[in-house]
């Protein structure tokens, strides 16, 4: 009878993320929609598990839906352009008032510790002030937007000060002037000044999408910003989506190393995006954590174990350490996350101008996602540079799969005499060609 409880495997796996998160600063946005439909309690359960686990935390809450509810109940209606409101006396009146209760009601269920609470037991000193600087809006367009405002600079050494002590560290979407007035701001350039001011490691923007996605609807685990601009120019001015990908962008142009694009109302978006390798939103970064790059000697042992189960199911030739070692320089790997999740080597037979296309190999978890595609062009062009005219291929499983991609039949007599004489006549692989030049 299997008695393992499944929660184990997971935690088991969570565990380098654990490791690799503390100590770190996330700026993490909530949006006010989130607050609005009762999801703010699971949310604040998240956080104070992350702090924890000795993350450092900046919490940034947008109250937009908060605002609209008490204006339309005051009758009030906002003159907006181009998705902001106008900030007269009237409407900063209640955006002062509905940032000041929320900020009450955070730090009150921050401050939760009754037995048979998830909070039981964790002492969070929640600690917010005037951390956040701001100057109007202005006139624009011919439009006073009197006490709207943004982001004039975000007090980081304050923050971090606060951080260093083990605080945690909220920020509404209100800014104050030199002069003494308060401003309305909008909370995901809060957020995101505040990440790019402390250097954080990660900014998390909780909004109403599940992330980006692809044109058949599949979700984009990650982006460039260069990447994502196109879907920037097609987003409704002031709409979330807009003011996400503008934020995620900013940052991760300014150092900020990545920018995660969830949705609240997925209970487990926060903690599934932090703990799993693959996440469950869309990544923004400068600096992709899937790359394919030359192999190091680094990656030996993760090779190792990405070809182990080939080799024993008889699709690949065994490899051991030394050989592996002794040949690195031929191999290309994809790395995500830390991870070797596939390969291919170029083996060249100068004499010949006939090159060795081996040991394509990808991670059961991540095949159908062209990887083996990027593995074998990246081989072609390495060929290519090296004046290598024609690729060869042995092969025992996939023989068709590289016909699809050029690869033709061939004879032993087309190998390399090296080739021929060190052939496996008992595996009986296939051998294929293809013309590069």
């Amino acid at each position: 009878m299997d008695t393992r409880f499944p929660f184990v495997d997971w935690f088991r796996n969570a565990s380098p993320y654990i490791n690799a998160h503390r100590g770190r600063t996330f700026v993490i946005l909530i949006e006010g929609e989130a607050m609005a439909s009762g999801r703010g309690e699971q949310l604040i359960q998240d956080l104070a598990l992350l702090h924890s686990l000795g993350v450092r935390l900046v919490v940034v809450f947008g109250i937009r839906p908060q605002v609209q509810a008490a204006l339309a109940q005051a009758k009030v209606t906002p003159r907006r352009v181009n998705g902001r409101w106008v900030a007269d006396r009237a409407v900063m009146a209640t955006v002062e008032q509905v940032a000041a209760h929320q900020r009450l009601w955070l730090e009150a269920r921050l401050s939760l510790g009754l037995p048979s609470t998830p909070l039981h037991g964790v002492e969070l000193n929640v600690i917010s002030g005037n951390l956040v600087t701001a100057k109007p809006l202005g006139v624009r367009e011919g439009v006073d937007f009197d006490h709207s405002g943004e982001v004039r600079r975000v007090r980081a050494s304050a923050i971090q000060g606060l951080l260093d002590k083990g605080a945690l560290v909220l920020l509404s979407p209100l800014g104050f002037s030199s002069t003494g007035e308060v401003f309305d701001l909008d909370a995901s350039e809060v957020a995101q000044h505040a990440a790019v001011a402390l250097k954080a490691d990660k900014l998390i923007l909780l909004g109403e999408s599940e992330g980006l996605e692809d044109e058949t609807g599949a979700l984009l685990r990650q982006l460039s910003p260069f990447e994502a601009q196109p879907r920037l120019r097609q987003a409704t001015p002031g709409s979330e989506l807009a003011r996400h990908l503008h934020a995620a962008c900013q940052a991760a142009r300014e150092g900020v190393a990545r920018t995660h694009l969830l949705c609240w109302r997925n209970h487990d978006a926060l903690l599934g995006e932090l703990f799993t390798r693959d996440g469950v939103g869309t990544m923004i970064t400068q600096h992709r954590y899937e790359q394919l790059r030359p192999a190091t000697l680094n990656d030996v042992a993760g090779l190792l174990d990405l070809l182990e189960p080939l080799e024993q199911r008889g699709m690949l030739v065994a490899r051991s350490r030394e050989r592996l070692e002794h040949e690195i320089d031929d191999y290309v790997v994809i790395e995500r996350d830390g991870m070797v999740i596939g390969c291919a080597a170029l083996h060249a037979f100068a004499d010949a101008q006939l090159g060795e296309l081996a040991c394509v190999a990808v991670h059961a978890s991540y095949r159908g996602g062209e990887r083996g595609e990027r593995l074998v062009d990246a081989i072609e062009q390495r060929a290519r540079s090296r004046g290598i005219a024609r690729l060869f291929v042995l092969t025992t499983h996939t023989a068709h799969w590289f016909v699809e991609r050029g690869f033709a039949p061939a004879n032993l007599d087309d190998l390399p005499p090296l080739k021929r004489e060190t052939y496996n006549h008992a595996r009986k692989s296939k051998v294929l060609i293809k013309a590069l030049l």
